[in-house]
Order: C-alpha cells, then structure tokens, then sequence
C-alpha cells in the first residue's frame, strides 16, 4: 500500500528567512522589525516605501537563502514523518534563481533524510501531487488537488479558510507521528 504524500514548503515553514530579512533590514537601516510589527502584515507593507525596492533586492543577494535558521522542531517531525509518509520539499524558487544552489545545499545540510528526488523547484504548486501541501501561503491551495495546511507566519493570521497548524509539534500531532 502506497504511502501518503506530504508536500512542505520551505521558506517560513521550515527556513527562517523573515529572520534573515529582519536582520539585514537591521543592519541596512537600523530599524528593528519586530513581531508587532510584521503581525498581520508582508514585510513589504512592514517597512518605509522607499525601502521596499532595497528590501526585494534581498532574494536576489548571493547568501541570503544560504544558512537561514532551521524553524524549531521541523527536522525531528519531518524525520518521524518520513517514516510513515512520502515527504516531498515544494518551494517556489523560479522567481529567485541565485536561491536553487543556496536553498538546495541547505535542505542537504538539515533534512539530508529527504532525497533528492524528492525536491521540486516550481512556480505553481498545484503541479504537486500530494494528500497534503504543508505552506505558509494560502493562495498556494488554489489549484492543489490535495489539502492545504496553513503553517502560521506573520502574513497569513488573519486568512481562515484552511486547517492551520501554528508550529511542528502541531504538525506531528496532527499526523499522529
């Protein structure tokens, strides 16, 4: 009997990079973004509108998707997950294309449990044929055949359409792992 498919996305659900966009901000700017802040809100309406062209410039920096903070407790759920589910990593990397060697050689790093084959950069993510998308945006459910599960992050608080979990002890509990 086949095992059920578990798609994740990467950034915000188990890659820090609002960490990594709140740092450099900091240091760009002196400006500290804290979780008020961003509460509710992308980053680019978080920051000073002549900022926003410098703050989109981030994804297209060499290092920026290098060595973001792994989000707590993913890599022990995702581990006792692949022991009972068909894990897949679907990140949305065509609009950045310096992130694949970066976001690649850190899913190696974190997750080397994951095979290789099982790492899809892709724009839309209704091409994924899995039981579940894992992701912190909502519009990434649109056209998924699967269901979406909403991975809390500062944007996406108020969105009420989809199951949400709020952090990887969650996730586990939901999937019973």
């Amino acid at each position: 009997m086949p095992k059920e498919r578990i798609a994740i996305d990467m950034d915000e659900v188990i890659a820090d990079a609002v960490h990594r966009f709140t740092d450099w901000y900091h240091r760009d700017f002196n400006v500290l973004l804290t979780p008020e802040h961003l509460h509710g809100k992308r980053l680019l309406e978080a920051v000073a509108p002549e900022n926003q062209k410098h703050l989109r410039q981030y994804l297209d920096t060499v290092g920026f998707f290098e060595d973001l903070p792994v989000m707590p407790d993913s890599q022990e759920v995702l581990q006792r997950l692949s022991e009972r589910y068909e894990l897949f990593i679907a990140t949305a990397a065509m609009g950045f294309p310096l992130s694949f060697s970066e976001k690649f050689n850190w899913l190696r790093q974190h997750f080397d449990f994951i095979p290789t084959s099982h790492v899809v950069f892709c724009g839309d993510k209704s091409i994924i044929n899995a039981d579940y998308l894992i992701d912190d945006h909502a519009y990434n459910f649109k056209d998924f055949r699967g269901e979406g599960i909403l991975f809390t992050s500062h944007h996406n608080v108020h969105e009420t359409r989809y199951r949400r979990v709020n952090s990887w002890l969650e996730v586990a509990e939901l999937f019973g792992v």
